[in-house]
């Protein structure tokens, strides 16, 4: 595809600087030198009223007392790090889980125009590089908070590596973060796209189908199998188009165009609420905000970004 990285979250060119992960005393070195921490809350991240992410010294207050944090790479020459800070709890309360949620939280230590937002809220105001670095901190963030245990023999483990490992003394097992791999599909017949929705989303709601891969199986039998599954159709050839990460909490999405070969919908309940095949003209009707009915897969998502470049003549 032309555009491949160009998706949110897309390559920016980060130095992960994978060499220095196993140099404790480097590490030590470069955030006493001017290295800069994200300190994520609940997976939000922080931000400027303005647009940007918040980075704050090694020093800052807001990191005193919390765990090492992970080494994200080099950006420009200058050490980027993330933390997690747990425990903390706003006056006002934790808000209450929305399917975006455009609260920003304030904390005492940050400045008043500067919140914990939630990332997918954010992604689209954020540069290439930040949004590299925020889908990095999230996922690897998110993957330590859930991995605290060996899977091998149940005992606690520990941060190594700079944060891209976890270590077990007990029975010296070593875990390293996982990615989820998860297919998304353009599925189209002639001039239409077939869109669906899931339950619960926001009305009107329209995306691409998507998917996780299963054991054993390649990119294209899993975009044949999930496309069948949820509504009936039959695909024959499947080309890959773009990948992002999406760190909702650590899956990468694959990209792919498929040809139907079939176009009655035979729909699954339980894993969509509606499908429906959508011609061009009603997609660019849609993605201007002027459809009586379908409202476009949000700004940022891949799913987005595969319907624009359809549209546009840019996936080939």
């Amino acid at each position: 595809m032309r555009h491949s990285e160009t998706v949110t979250f897309g390559g920016s060119g980060l130095d992960r600087a994978a060499h220095l992960r196993g140099d404790a005393e480097a590490l030590t070195r470069l955030r006493a030198g001017g290295g800069q921490v994200l300190v994520l809350w609940r997976g939000r991240i922080p931000v400027a009223d303005t647009g940007g992410l918040v980075w704050v010294a090694a020093d800052h207050p807001l990191v005193a007392g919390l765990p090492a944090p992970v080494f994200l790479g080099l950006d420009d020459g200058i050490a980027r790090f993330a933390v997690d800070l747990p425990g903390w709890v706003p006056a006002e309360g934790a808000p209450t889980p929305a399917f975006l949620d455009q609260n920003r939280i304030r904390h005492p230590q940050l400045a008043a125009d500067h919140g914990f937002a939630e990332l997918r809220a954010e992604m689209t105001r954020l540069t290439a590089r930040e949004a590299e670095l925020a889908a990095t901190a999230r996922a690897i963030l998110g993957w330590h908070s859930s991995h605290g245990f060996c899977a091998a023999c149940g005992a606690a483990t520990e941060m190594v590596n700079a944060g891209w490992q976890r270590a077990c003394a007990q029975c010296g097992a070593q875990h390293f973060p996982r990615t989820d791999p998860v297919v998304i599909m353009l599925i189209t017949r002639g001039n239409r796209a077939l869109l669906g929705r899931s339950p619960g989303w926001p009305e009107g709601m329209y995306s691409c189908l998507a998917g996780f891969m299963e054991p054993g199986e390649t990119v294209e039998a899993a975009v044949r199998r999930e496309v069948a599954e949820e509504t009936g159709i039959r695909v024959g050839a499947v080309r890959y188009l773009a990948s992002q990460p999406w760190p909702f909490p650590a899956s990468l999405m694959i990209g792919c165009a498929g040809e139907a070969l079939s176009e009655t919908i035979t729909l699954d309940p339980v894993e969509l609420e509606d499908a429906l095949w959508v011609s061009r003209e009603e997609l660019m009707e849609a993605m201007a905000g002027a459809h009586p009915v379908i409202h476009p897969a949000r700004k940022g998502s891949i799913a987005h970004f595969l319907l624009s470049n359809w549209l546009a003549d840019r996936l080939f």
